[in-house]
């Protein structure tokens, strides 16, 4: 067959081709070279560039004995109601591989049930990594609501705000919480909170069935520090009175309480649902969150954990 020569016109398309018949079909790169009329290079370029493009979401579905026993390990020691362990690649310093894509196949699993739900959604990078690896869904059935404002410092939108991206894949209501991340006082939060639209989704968020969030540090490149929601004056402070880490924004210390004043103040997030009755799970890697996630584990702030090999380990040890 006659070799086609490339065009940035066929170029993704040709790629989308090439990984279905790579990951899909399984055909080998000399099969799919052949079944496209180009060369084996360029089979192998097409394959490498659906990958890289989002064409082609690969996930792991094979369960790993060592990440199983991780995982109930990690259970019975924290009392947890789910726990998923993703593995770690030694070599990378990713603090979001594999767990975006595990993370992304649990919530595609909760979305797909006939059963109407309420999904609560925090904030962070991994979790935003998870929503862009959703495939689209629809799902009118459920409720999809954020627990944290979706409004920037400067007025903008929240970049790692993820209730936006997540009605782009999934065709479901969804509720975001038109509030900053951190009012500039009390009194305005307190202000923010009393508008009944607002009133309505803290109402929702409050039922949550299941609700997937990001953990931050407060070491120095804590997420509210870089992305300007916290001023280096402010984080010093929350380091001063013990904070470790956060959660929809709220700052914790090594035992897990949350501290009392500072920026707790004026965080506008919704309160964490119910443990009792509901699944709060943090998606976290990463030996810098280490402290943090164990202090969560231990107080129960969250009941369910996504997170990889080396850091169960951690929090094993």
């Amino acid at each position: 067959m006659a070799q086609r020569q490339e065009t940035s016109g066929n170029r993704l398309d040709d790629a989308a081709r090439a990984g279905w018949l790579y990951y899909v079909a399984g055909n080998n790169q000399e099969e799919v070279a052949r079944k496209l009329g180009v060369s084996r290079q360029t089979a192998q370029r097409l394959v490498s560039l659906s990958v890289s493009e989002g064409l082609i979401k690969v996930r792991l579905d094979h369960p790993i004995g060592r990440c199983m026993e991780l995982a109930e390990r990690l259970r019975s020691r924290y009392a947890l109601d789910f726990v998923e362990v993703v593995p770690s690649d030694p070599g990378s310093g990713s603090t979001i591989l594999g767990l975006a894509q595990a993370a992304a196949a649990e919530i595609e699993r909760r979305l797909k049930g006939d059963k109407p739900i309420i999904l609560g959604l925090g904030t962070g990078r991994t979790l935003k990594a998870a929503i862009d690896q959703l495939s689209p869904i629809d799902a009118p059935q459920h409720k999809i609501v954020s627990l944290t404002g979706n409004i920037a410092p400067d007025g903008s939108a929240a970049f790692y705000n993820v209730i936006f991206s997540m009605a782009d894949a999934v065709k479901a209501r969804s509720f975001p919480m038109p509030l900053p991340v951190i009012a500039s006082s009390a009194a305005e939060r307190e202000a923010l909170h009393s508008q009944p639209m607002v009133r309505d989704t803290l109402s929702l968020a409050a039922k949550a069935d299941v609700t997937f969030l990001g953990l931050g540090d407060l070491g120095p490149e804590a997420p509210l520090y870089l992305d300007g929601f916290i001023s280096e004056i402010e984080l010093k402070a929350l380091q001063k009175a013990g904070g470790i880490g956060e959660v929809l924004g709220w700052a914790f210390d090594a035992n897990g309480k949350l501290l009392e004043g500072l920026t707790n103040d004026r965080v506008a997030s919704a309160p964490l649902p119910s443990r009792e009755s509901s699944l709060v799970v943090a998606i976290a890697m990463g030996k810098k969150k280490l402290p943090g996630i164990r202090a969560a584990l231990n107080r129960r702030l969250v009941n369910g954990l996504l997170t990889d090999e080396a850091t169960a380990e951690g929090l094993l040890a």
